[in-house]
């Protein structure tokens, strides 16, 4: 019996909930073979299941992205998957807090930085080697409007997130000639479990977003499968994406009533 050929692979960090959910539907329709990771286990299993109606191949693994031991671990187990990946979706991401510099928590400093940076410079390190090889492989980060314009209390997040436009326009400059493409993507208010985990309540994550229309996870997903799809020739290198009820950080219309 003749096996049918490999699709090509996509791998999407962040997978279980939010952007990285969304997206990996995206992909799992247009036809890419898939490997997800996320830290919890119980969402990938269901998620992979209800993909896998789409007729493609889905691997995940569970994996909190700060264990640095476990991400090795992971990078030696999974080499061959690794240098099968066309697509890197680095998803994962998060911010915690709204405090001022000199009142917040280290501990929070030290989670944005490995789960936003470090590890988002970890996947692509390991699967760029494949890339090169074929000629051929687009990386999508995931930013923020935050890595452009800072606020008041997000100083170190802005601070990851100007470090991932930062990555992906050198990571460019390091890839030209070879046929990979990079992508930074930087949305504004979206709503998703981030402005819960931030704010460690769904109350407070509800007043982030009430009385306005928020972008939602399959708007950005859109628009991460729409940069896929360009030409070969073709790189999107970086876009910005509000929802219509912000202008800018800071400045969001909101209605006097849900109803309005």
């Amino acid at each position: 019996m003749v096996k049918a050929p490999l699709k090509p692979l996509a791998l999407v960090t962040g997978a279980s909930s939010g952007i990285g959910a969304a997206t990996a539907r995206q992909l799992a329709k247009a036809g890419y073979d898939l490997f997800l990771v996320a830290r919890r286990e119980e969402r990938l299993k269901a998620l992979s299941e209800e993909l896998q109606s789409h007729s493609v191949r889905v691997q995940w693994a569970a994996l909190d992205l700060r264990d640095r031991m476990a991400l090795e671990q992971f990078f030696s187990s999974k080499a061959e998957a690794l240098s099968r990946v066309e697509v890197l979706v680095n998803n994962a991401g998060l911010a915690r807090g709204v405090e001022k510099v000199q009142e917040a928590e280290p501990r929070d400093w030290d989670e944005m930085l490995e789960t936003n940076v470090r590890a988002l410079l970890a996947f692509t390190r390991r699967v760029l080697p494949g890339m090169t090889a074929r000629g051929s492989g687009h990386i999508v980060n995931v930013g923020s409007v935050a890595g452009r314009w800072v606020y008041p209390g997000g100083a170190v997040y802005a601070a990851t997130k100007a470090a991932v436009k930062s990555i992906s326009e050198g990571l460019r400059m390091d890839l030209i000639g070879t046929g990979i493409r990079v992508t930074n993507v930087e949305p504004g208010m979206v709503e998703t479990e981030f402005s819960e985990v931030r704010l460690g309540s769904k109350s407070a994550s509800d007043r982030v977003y009430a009385r306005m229309q928020p972008l939602k996870a399959e708007d950005i997903a859109d628009t991460i499968l729409w940069s896929l799809q360009r030409p070969a020739h073709v790189n999107i290198q970086e876009i910005v994406i509000f929802p219509t009820d912000q202008a800018a950080v800071g400045q969001v219309h909101r209605r006097s009533s849900e109803g309005e």
